[in-house]
């Protein structure tokens, strides 16, 4: 922790974040919590921000916000730093974990502090539980110099983004990638390549992306899940993802790949 520069404080109400009321999204910053005229009874320190020690609070939910302050849902909080927002995922993810492993979901026990610093043990029975991460592929399918978007009907009007879906029991990534794409759009796709990863706290994923070639197949949306998809060129991009999301960059640097910057990719076997 920096000697001049007090911690930075991560509040969640529920779902929402506590910011400072202004244009650039802040969280509040003291040396405590008891000075902020907070309460709570969960906090942890989950890192740094630019020097600065971070925790993690979750607040009653019935907590007023703080004069000059006000709530905000993260999903509202797309134009932070990416940094800023990486953080404040951490915090709400460790938050939710606090408040769904209270007690043990064997026995019902109320858990206590585990072995280490991130786990929660059952002091009947000893299980541990730890931070959920829930692994979910994010896929860029292109064909040729156009690139395979579709719409979920949460998502914002006009936004389309590139596929993605959770890995299920017992399945690898790649069967995973197969499957969510058949059974969203109905196409078949190879080559596949890595692309990297990221966080994502809605509610505790982490998105693992790749990059895919059309290998046959026309569209067919599966209306349960896709309002929308379609084939667009780098030069005719409908309204795209926030530029803190792994969907944007995959798709910048697919436009980028077209304009004498290739990706570069490590590609992967597909099952057969």
């Amino acid at each position: 922790m920096s000697d001049t520069k007090s911690p930075l404080w991560f509040a969640f109400r529920e779902d929402q974040l506590l910011v400072l009321d202004g244009e650039q999204a802040m969280v509040p910053e003291a040396v405590s919590l008891e000075d902020l005229g907070l309460s709570t009874g969960f906090e942890r320190e989950i890192g740094t921000l630019d020097g600065r020690q971070c925790f993690a609070v979750d607040l009653p939910p019935n907590m007023e916000p703080l004069e000059g302050a006000v709530f905000r849902d993260l999903r509202g909080l797309w134009s932070v730093d990416e940094a800023f927002f990486s953080m404040a995922g951490r915090a709400k993810q460790i938050v939710e974990w606090h408040r769904t492993h209270r007690f043990c979901g064997r026995d019902g026990t109320e858990t206590v502090p585990g072995p280490t610093e991130l786990a929660k043990q059952c002091p009947l029975c000893g299980l541990v539980f730890y931070p959920r991460l829930s692994p979910a592929v994010i896929v860029l399918v292109r064909r040729g110099d156009e690139v395979l978007l579709a719409r979920s009907p949460g998502f914002p009007p006009g936004m389309y983004s590139v596929l993605a879906g959770f890995v299920e029991p017992g399945e690898s990534i790649e069967e995973t990638i197969m499957r969510e794409i058949s059974e969203e759009v109905g196409v078949e796709v190879g080559n596949i390549g890595y692309f990297g990863s990221q966080p994502w706290p809605f509610p505790n994923s982490l998105m693992i992306g790749f990059v895919a070639d059309h290998a046959g197949g026309e569209l067919k949306v599966d209306p349960e899940e896709i309002e929308d998809a379609g084939w667009y060129s780098v030069d005719n991009l409908p309204e795209l993802p926030p530029k803190v999301s792994i969907a944007r960059r995959m798709i910048e640097e697919f436009v980028a790949g077209h304009r004498g910057d290739p990706m570069t990719l490590k590609t992967i076997e597909t099952p057969e």
